[in-house]
C-alpha cells in the first residue's frame, strides 16, 4: 500500500467555489513543487525546493511576465503530507478570476484537474490512513450536527480501524496454522490448538455483533433521526411542524386531507438533527392522490425512529388510538402519543388517556398532551425528544459506532462466516474446508480498512467525496 499511486501531478481548489475572502490551491505529487516553482516567485526569492517541508512562504504568482495574485505557499515535502507525496497549497484571494488563472497555469505546466475525491485517495493509497479512516472524511465534511461531527472525527482518528484489524490480525494468525496444516495433512498434525481457537471465535463473534448492533444508532447519528408526524386528517400535523420549526412551513387549513405529500425538515435538538415528517392523514379515501399520500405516510412510519401520533378525543376513540399501535409498533422505535387540540377542550382528555394507556400495558409508549395550536406544552414535547437524544447520545459515548452501510454489511458478512467457522470447528470439519470460511472472514474484515480493495469499490467510494478532498 505504500509507494506513490500514480506520478501524475494533480491540482484542484480545495475551498468552496464562488467569490470568497481566500481560495486555496492544492497540488499533490512528484512534481507539486517543481510545478509551484515555476509560477510563484517568494519574496525571499529562494525556490520552494529549497525551502523546509511544513513552511509558508509569502510572494506572488506569475503567468506569461504578469502578476496574477501575492498570495501565500505552504510546503510539504516528501511523505510528510495529507497524501503522503509532496504537496503545496497557494492560498490566493478568493476572486474567481485569480483562481481561474492559478489553475490554468498550474495545468499549462503539467499538473491535471484532480478527480473527486482523488486527494484522499491517495492518502489512503499511500497508508497514511485506512479506508474506513479516508471515508470518515467525507462524513466529516457532511456532518451537520454535534452528533454527526463527533462520531465522524471518531472514526477518522481510527479507532474502529484499529478495532477491526485488531480482531483480524488475531484470526490471521490462526489461519497461517491452519494453512500449515494443510502441508502437512498426510502426517495428520495440528498446530492451530482447537480450544484456543474456539475462545478467539467466540471474542470475534461477540465484537462483530456488538458492532453491527451499533449501526442503528450510528445510522442515526449520522443522517438524523427521522420523525414521522402522523395521525388522522386535520390532526394536527402540519401545525405541529410549524410550531416546532417556529414557522409556516406547511399549510395549514381546517378542511380535511390538506397534506397530500410528506413535508420534511430538519430541526436539532439535543446536538441530533430530528427530521420531522409531516405525513397526509390516514383514513380509507377514494381520492387517487390522497390514496398514494396515504400510503407513502405509512412507509414513512415504517422507517421512522420516532413516531409521533396526534389524536383528540373528539375524532378519535381508544380503540382507533389502540388500534394504530398495535398496527404500526416496532421494538426500538419510540412512540409518542401526543393528545392534542387541549385548547378545545380540558375535560375527559385525563381520562380518555388513562383508558388508553391501560390498553396498552406492555407497549412501551410515551402519553403527552399538547395545544400545537397554541403550542401549549410544545416544550414538554420538546424535552422528551431531548431526552431520547440524550439516550442514544450515551449509548454512543465512549463506544465504537458503525455509521457506514458499506462497513455494516461487511460486518454481516464477517459474522455470517465466523458462524459458519464455529459451526465446522464443533462438527469436527477438516482444516481445508475451515481455511475457506476463514478467508473469507478475513476478506469482509479487510474490506472495511482497505487491507484488501478493488479499484471499482475505490472508485464508488471516493466518487461520492468533493473535487479538492
Amino acid at each position: 500500500m505504500n509507494g506513490l499511486y500514480t506520478s501524475d501531478t494533480i491540482v484542484a481548489l480545495a475551498t468552496a467555489t464562488g467569490a470568497g475572502a481566500i481560495g486555496v490551491i492544492r497540488l499533490s505529487g512528484n512534481e507539486a513543487i517543481a510545478i509551484a516553482d515555476t509560477i510563484f516567485k517568494a519574496h525571499h526569492a529562494k525556490p520552494l525546493a529549497e525551502v523546509a517541508t511544513h513552511t509558508v512562504h509569502l510572494g506572488v504568482i506569475e503567468a506569461d511576465g504578469q502578476q496574477i495574485d501575492e498570495c501565500l505557499a505552504t510546503v510539504f515535502k516528501g511523505q510528510r503530507s495529507y497524501t503522503g507525496e509532496p504537496v503545496v497549497e497557494f492560498s490566493c484571494h478568493g476572486s474567481s478570476y485569480i483562481i481561474a488563472q492559478v489553475m490554468k497555469s498550474c495545468l499549462a505546466k503539467g499538473a491535471r484537474l484532480a478527480e473527486a475525491g482523488e486527494f484522499t485517495k491517495r492518502a489512503f493509497l499511500n497508508g497514511k490512513m485506512a479506508l474506513s479512516q479516508a471515508e470518515a472524511v467525507a462524513d466529516l465534511i457532511a456532518s451537520d450536527s454535534e452528533a454527526s461531527h463527533r462520531v465522524a472525527l471518531q472514526q477518522m482518528r481510527g479507532g474502529f480501524a484499529s478495532e477491526i484489524e485488531t480482531l483480524r490480525g488475531e484470526l490471521l494468525n490462526f489461519a497461517s496454522l491452519i494453512e500449515l496444516e494443510l502441508d502437512f495433512a498426510e502426517e495428520d498434525v495440528a498446530f492451530a490448538d482447537r480450544d484456543s481457537f474456539k475462545a478467539l471465535l467466540s471474542h470475534i463473534k461477540q465484537t462483530i455483533t456488538q458492532l453491527v448492533a451499533s449501526f442503528s444508532v450510528g445510522n442515526v447519528l449520522k443522517n438524523g433521526m427521522p420523525v414521522a408526524i402522523v395521525g388522522k386528517p386535520n390532526a394536527g400535523k402540519s401545525t405541529l411542524l410549524n410550531a416546532l420549526l417556529n414557522e409556516e412551513r406547511a399549510i395549514v387549513s381546517d378542511i380535511a386531507g390538506t397534506t397530500r405529500d410528506t413535508i420534511e425538515e430538519v430541526l436539532h435538538i439535543g446536538g441530533i438533527a430530528f427530521r420531522f415528517i409531516d405525513t397526509a392523514g390516514i383514513r380509507e379515501t377514494h381520492d387517487a392522490i390522497e390514496a398514494i399520500g396515504v400510503q407513502r405516510a405509512k412507509e414513512k412510519i415504517a422507517k421512522a425512529q420516532i413516531v409521533i401520533f396526534l389524536y383528540n378525543q373528539y375524532d378519535d376513540t381508544v380503540a382507533d388510538v389502540v388500534a394504530f399501535v398495535k398496527e404500526h409498533y416496532r421494538e426500538g422505535v419510540f412512540f409518542m402519543l401526543v393528545h392534542n387540540k387541549i385548547d378545545l377542550y380540558t375535560e375527559g382528555v385525563h381520562t380518555f388517556d388513562e383508558q388508553v394507556r391501560h390498553a396498552l400495558v406492555g407497549y412501551n409508549i410515551t402519553l403527552l398532551t399538547l395545544s400545537a395550536k397554541e403550542r401549549v406544552y410544545l416544550e414538554e414535547l420538546k424535552q422528551s425528544l431531548t431526552n431520547y437524544a440524550q439516550q442514544i447520545n450515551k449509548a454512543a459515548a465512549g463506544n465504537t459506532v458503525v455509521t457506514n452501510l458499506r462497513h455494516y454489511e461487511a460486518l454481516q458478512q464477517a459474522l455470517t462466516a465466523v458462524e459458519r467457522v464455529e459451526e465446522g470447528l464443533a462438527s469436527g470439519l477438516s482444516a481445508d474446508l475451515l481455511a475457506i470460511d476463514i478467508r473469507e472472514t478475513l476478506y469482509y474484515l479487510g474490506s472495511i480498512t482497505g487491507a484488501v480493495s478493488n479499484d471499482e469499490v475505490l472508485g464508488n467510494i471516493f466518487s461520492k467525496f468533493c473535487i479538492g478532498k
